[in-house]
């Protein structure tokens, strides 16, 4: 089975992937000082989710996907802080509404592109819309961030409080939704069109497949997806800085992807874990250095599972059972 293949149409299931919600599930529990970087892990996973649509399905490299990251983090912290409508779940929904027709807007223009080209189309989107955050500073608050964002209890009753655990369990509820709607998406025709589409667009074309339409909508999907991540941020942390437009973020994130294992949706899990974890216990233990750290375990992951941790996994799954047929015999 292909890499982009790990979800076929069948609606149930498999116990692989019930494994990262219990594990966050019982993270509640069991870590209840670490939540505040649990939801930030939590934010980040969708985030990755967002960018495996269309980097590891799509096969459409982008070096800007934190332009809709952040454009949904600007419009949930705008409504909440400069009007009345602080429900969270508006501004949820507005931020990825404002990622997703960017999206599409920016998407119908950069896809006519591809490679290196592509590339820097993503990467100047996003700097305009940088740009553009820090000139507006009336609205934005332009380098100083974007403060005083407040959001209304959740339901009415639920405050996002000090702890972190309403908003822990609700960045956990929005992931849970966001990867049911990819599963089912890459499960579906849709998602076979678009692993044709990367695999082999001539063929695609020559079948008469909508090639470009295809790709619009994937990349307007998972702009939506990735404004619904960034509203998240905005909500949780009750600030907005413009460094959530910026290159870094969009950098970090496809790390993130490929460190977890591109094109299954369940490296978008693990990469983001694994890098923000470390990112937190290194800096705790070796504050000037940490990026140091870092650097060597990606170097360490693309020397020994260029693949990812998934492929490490796949992997040592095939030796071992090779090792066990051998034995058989």
């Amino acid at each position: 089975m292909s890499r982009a293949g790990a979800y076929s149409a069948d609606p149930r299931l498999r116990w692989p992937e019930a494994l990262p919600w219990v594990v966050a599930l019982a993270a509640f529990f069991l870590v209840p000082d670490y939540l505040a970087l649990g939801a930030h892990i939590l934010i980040y996973i969708l985030f990755a989710l967002s960018l495996d649509l269309i980097v590891g399905y799509g096969g459409i490299m982008t070096l800007g996907h934190a332009a809709f990251f952040g454009l949904g983090a600007y419009t949930a912290g705008i409504l909440a802080s400069r009007t009345t409508l602080t429900d969270p779940l508006i501004g949820l929904a507005a931020g990825g509404l404002a990622g997703g027709l960017f999206g599409f807007a920016s998407g119908a223009v950069v896809l006519r592109t591809r490679g290196i080209a592509l590339l820097m189309l993503t990467l100047a989107v996003s700097a305009i819309l940088l740009a553009a955050a820090n000139q507006a500073n009336g609205l934005t608050g332009g380098a100083d961030g974007l403060s005083g964002i407040t959001v209304a209890p959740l339901f009415g009753r639920f405050a996002f409080g000090l702890v972190g655990r309403t908003a822990y369990l609700y960045s956990l509820s929005v992931l849970f939704l966001g990867w049911v709607v990819l599963r089912r998406l890459v499960g579906a025709p849709f998602g076979a069109m678009l692993t044709g589409i990367r695999d082999n667009p001539a063929r695609m074309e020559a079948i008469g497949a909508p090639v470009y339409r295809r790709k619009l909508l994937a990349y307007a999907i998972s702009a939506a997806l990735a404004g619904v991540a960034g509203a998240l941020l905005a909500q949780v942390n009750q600030f907005v800085g413009l460094d959530v437009l910026g290159f870094a973020p969009s950098g970090e994130i496809l790390v993130m992807l490929i460190l977890g294992g591109v094109g299954r949706l369940t490296g978008a899990f693990l990469g983001p874990t694994l890098f923000l974890v470390a990112q937190d216990q290194l800096a705790k233990a070796w504050p000037e250095y940490w990026y140091l750290g870092v650097g060597l375990l990606l170097l360490g992951v693309v020397l020994f599972a260029p693949d990812g941790l998934l492929g490490l996994a796949d992997a040592l799954g095939a030796a071992l059972a090779r090792r066990g047929a051998g034995r058989a015999r």
